[in-house]
């Protein structure tokens, strides 16, 4: 099936007999056992619960992987993820991360023993492995520089070194972008944003290529029971069935806002990888079929950074992204305070820096409430 398709159709395993077109909601905790030794296939829900198990079927389909796991939030699938690894492994990752697995790979996993290195390119990536290294771990497009990286050069670094490759795919999701087909082994989800779409639950996904990582995955979620609730993994299951649709209409307006942005005498700089102008647009156009919602710009002074935010009528200041309400976001206050200032600064997330997640509302009416939130009063 044509990935449309499997957005709105998802697993095609069914749990009742009513005839049903959406998966019920099966807030049970426990399930009964026909008799000893026997079970129907679901025992515990913090184990397995047949609403969960219809949307990882769905995300594993959609990334085409063997298997997903769906986690109570993208840092809980961020932090299971670091449970692969051993005091004393090292991990490569690229250099613009979001803020919170910045926060949680320096505050936590070095506690635990774990090191990191932070790259910029394919080569750079190549170049900071060590005997130690157990995996690298890329975000692209990042969070919020829109840095891209080229998926399958990586992979094959990854590849020759015998080593995990992991990418967060948060921001263009499987609709434009599909990691495991280009090499990467385990494909990280924020599943609150894009599959989602709505602003209105919170979840994460882990999509593994190989079934014997799934599997470590599996067993990780369910001792550590950071497990999506049955009402959240109904909730991601109906924003699927519309993520084709959103996505084709976030992008079409992100690409006017961003053309309009890069017009304006206040604004330093736009990064949208639509721009034929940016960095990645050669990489992404190769790999995917689209560019997404998400644009970050800089100003020229913090003060009109400030007057966006605060004028704004339509688009809400607020973080998250990848909803159908557009959302504007002061990154070195927000996404990105706990990264040392010195080093939000080298990567360009300072006081001028904006993010903008393009929602649903009309092009002309978003470019509007930006022009004249950066008039002077």
């Amino acid at each position: 099936m044509n990935i449309e398709t499997l957005c709105v159709h998802g697993s095609d395993k069914k749990y009742d007999t009513t005839g049903s077109v959406c998966v019920p909601i099966f807030t049970a905790a426990t399930f009964a056992h026909p008799a000893v030794g026997e079970s129907t296939g679901f025992d515990y829900s913090r184990v397995q619960n047949p609403t969960r198990e219809h949307l990882e079927h769905t995300v594993a389909s959609l990334e085409g992987g063997c298997g997903a796991i769906a986690f109570s939030s993208g840092m809980a699938a961020t932090s299971a993820l670091t449970e692969l690894f051993s005091p004393g492994n090292h991990i490569v990752c690229s250099a613009d991360l979001y803020g919170g697995s910045y926060r949680l790979f320096e505050q936590i996993s070095k506690k635990n023993g774990i090191s990191f290195t932070y790259a910029d390119t394919p080569e750079e990536i190549a170049a900071a492995i060590t005997p130690a290294t157990k995996a690298v771990f890329i975000e692209t497009p990042s969070n919020p520089m829109m840095h891209v990286l080229d998926i399958a050069a990586v992979a094959k670094t990854a590849r020759e070194n015998n080593l995990l490759f992991i990418a967060d795919n948060t921001f263009l999701t499987p609709y434009f972008q599909r990691p495991l087909a280009l090499g990467a082994d385990i494909v990280l989800h924020s599943g609150t944003k894009y599959l989602g779409g709505h602003n209105d639950a919170v979840a994460g996904f882990l999509v593994a290529k190989n079934p014997d990582v799934c599997e470590k995955i599996r067993v990780i979620a369910k001792t550590t029971g950071a497990i999506l609730s049955p009402f959240e993994s109904y909730l991601i299951t109906r924003g699927i069935k519309t993520l084709a649709v959103r996505l084709e209409r976030q992008q079409k307006t992100a690409l006017a806002i961003a053309h309009r942005l890069a017009t304006q005498e206040k604004i330093t700089a736009v990064h949208y990888i639509g721009l034929p102008t940016h960095p990645g647009f050669e990489i992404t156009r190769k790999q995917s079929s689209g560019f997404g919602g998400m644009i970050s710009f800089s100003v020229c002074d913090e003060q009109t950074a400030v007057n966006i935010l605060e004028r704004v009528k339509i688009i809400q200041y607020a973080e998250s992204l990848g909803g159908v309400e557009s959302l504007i976001t002061y990154p070195a206050l927000q996404t990105h305070a706990d990264v040392p200032e010195n080093e939000r600064i080298a990567r360009g997330i300072d006081g001028r820096l904006l993010r903008l997640s393009v929602g649903l509302e009309s092009a002309d009416d978003l470019i509007a409430d930006l022009m004249q939130a950066m008039e002077e009063v």
